[in-house]
């Protein structure tokens, strides 16, 4: 973390270095023959060895060997850049004393680089873009005085993206040298960026992090052999999730990699007996690679197991809502409320059905995978790591089950099921059409309580609530203070991520609600592991470029 920070200051230096103006006395009469010629290429180069420095600065703090070898070369063309510019004795010594203790501490950088992926080299783009138009604004800033006349910032904004082309806008220095140094570290940036672009985006790629056919098959296996333990199970089985496996191939760990943390989701699978040995190997890959580690949502045995295998702490993250199917019914004065509701959606001649996706034709399966698809729109699928399968009637998920609601033959709402062991299935997908009665969902819900024993499912798990006991808690009567604070906090983050309304909505069905915790190293990791947690689930989104559309636009 240290040599991180240090290297993020003296990038930050080199930059300032570069803005500022300065012609070392020394050097005055190179720019009778060439003007501008050491003083700017010396100076061009600091500012890009700044830049890069940057850029390395966050890899360094996670100890990344790649990160180390290039911030060694940096640091030693930095102090070469800074004596050459003037004879900057302090931040070439600067350098030269982190890049002693980079030499020294060498054994600490350890971490093998993060699996590679397009959408890097769209970010580092537009992180370069970014850095490139801010300096160049401030060079510009900097020397206002040297200006041949008062420039507005439309002009100051084309003369630097311009430069970074290496096309001359229409500021104009009254100095050969200042006018060379902009000129040529603009150009500098653009090459940098758009090599740096290139190779991000064209380089060989190594596949997406995922497991094969064989993993999926041992997984499966295991399912068969010890699902009925966790119901989320089974969500493992998603696409998108890499498998680490014990060494007697007993138990695994699935997981995925986002901003750094290495992040797992439920219970281990397989014989518990075994999962300490998927534990340690899923640790043992967190730390080759420098990731934190992390696992949200196990259950009650898993939570202890990671603690007592790991070192690490947990938490309470939440409550899994599970149904009773033998014991659920509509009557009494707590379910008045979906009892009306389920009643008049019935009068308004809606029907239901649940069937095993594998007594589903696969004409019908492809409609409600596109209408639901419809019915989502632009919007992004939240809950789309620990709770959600990602497909519908997919090679392999037979046993899943799935309930529509219909109105004069045409389908209104979905729930898909996923396993649950042999007698129990867990929700996954719920939507329907806006424009279809309020209260459809309930009704739905209610219908494959119903009549899910017809399939042999004797419990039923529904979604997940986030703090669902400080909410409960929160409202009774005698609540203390604190919690009355954190149940506020929660009720005010309800406005953007449910935490309330889908509480209450599970609540209805009067549930049995199971813990599921989140373990973690340190709570100073928090923060990272929280933005983590909220990308995977899709609580946080960031624009997608069509990278194919650009790849034709490059081509051309």
């Amino acid at each position: 973390m240290i040599a991180g920070t240090l290297c993020f200051l003296i990038g930050v230096y080199d930059l300032f270095a570069g803005v500022r103006a300065h012609v070392p006395p020394h050097l005055e009469w190179v720019g009778d023959y060439i003007p501008g010629a050491v003083e700017s290429l010396a100076r061009t180069a600091t500012v890009i060895v700044g830049m890069l420095l940057l850029l390395l600065s966050h890899a360094l703090r996670r100890r990344k060997r790649r990160a180390w070898e290039a911030a060694v070369l940096l640091l030693s063309l930095s102090v070469v850049f800074h004596l050459v510019r003037g004879l900057f004795v302090v931040p070439a010594l600067i350098g030269a004393v982190l890049l002693g203790l980079l030499v020294y501490y060498r054994g600490e950088f350890y971490a093998s680089g993060d699996p590679r992926t397009r959408w890097r080299a769209v970010w580092v783009f537009c992180l370069m873009v970014g850095f490139s138009l801010l300096f160049g604004l401030a060079y510009i800033r900097f020397n206002h005085h040297h200006l041949a006349m008062a420039y507005g910032l439309t002009d100051r904004l084309e003369e630097v993206v311009l430069g970074l082309v290496g096309i001359t806008g229409p500021v104009v220095f009254d100095s050969a040298a200042r006018a060379a140094f902009g000129a040529t570290t603009l150009g500098a940036l653009g090459l940098l960026t758009a090599l740096v672009t290139a190779y991000l985006l064209f380089r060989p790629a190594k596949p997406v992090p995922s497991h094969d056919a064989e993993d999926e098959r041992r997984m499966r296996d295991l399912l068969r052999r010890h699902g009925a333990r966790d119901s989320l199970g089974y969500f493992a089985l998603r696409k998108d999730k890499s498998v680490i496996w014990s060494p007697t191939g007993k138990a695994c760990v699935t997981y995925r990699v986002v901003a750094g943390v290495m992040l797992a989701s439920g219970d281990p699978l397989g014989d518990p007996e075994a999962w300490p040995g998927a534990i340690h190997a899923f640790l043992d890959e967190a730390a080759r690679h420098a990731w934190v580690p992390a696992v949200m949502g196990c259950g009650e045995l898993g939570g202890e197991v990671w603690t007592r295998e790991s070192g690490l702490d947990a938490i309470e993250l939440g409550d899994e809502a599970i149904v009773d199917v033998g014991g659920f019914t509509l009557s009494g004065r707590s379910m008045r409320n979906v009892r009306q509701m389920v009643t008049r959606v019935e009068r308004q001649g809606y029907e239901a059905r649940l069937r095993r996706v594998a007594d589903v034709s696969a004409e019908e399966l492809a409609d409600i995978e596109a209408q639901a698809g419809a019915w989502l729109g632009r919007e992004t699928e939240r809950g789309g790591f620990s709770m959600a399968l990602g497909r519908i009637g997919a090679p392999g998920d037979a046993a899943c089950a799935v309930a529509t609601a219909h109105h004069e033959g045409k389908l209104a709402a979905v729930l898909h099921f996923v396993p649950w062991g042999e007698d129990g299935l867990s929700l996954e997908l719920m939507r329907r059409d806006r424009a279809a009665a309020p209260g459809l969902n309930d009704f739905l819900i209610v219908y494959a309580l119903r009549h899910a024993g017809e399939l042999g499912v004797r419990r039923l798990s529904l979604n997940f609530a986030v703090f669902r006991s400080a909410l409960e808690r929160g409202e009774r009567l005698g609540a203390g203070p604190v919690l009355r604070v954190w149940r506020g906090i929660l009720l005010f983050l309800s406005r953007w991520f449910q935490i309330e309304s889908l509480y209450r909505f599970n609540a209805k069905f009067g549930p049995t609600w199971e813990p599921r915790f989140i373990v973690f190293p340190h709570r100073r990791d928090w923060p990272r592991i929280a933005f983590a947690a909220m990308e995977a689930e899709a609580f946080l989104t960031f624009p997608h470029p069509d990278l194919g559309r650009l790849r034709r636009l490059v081509g051309r």
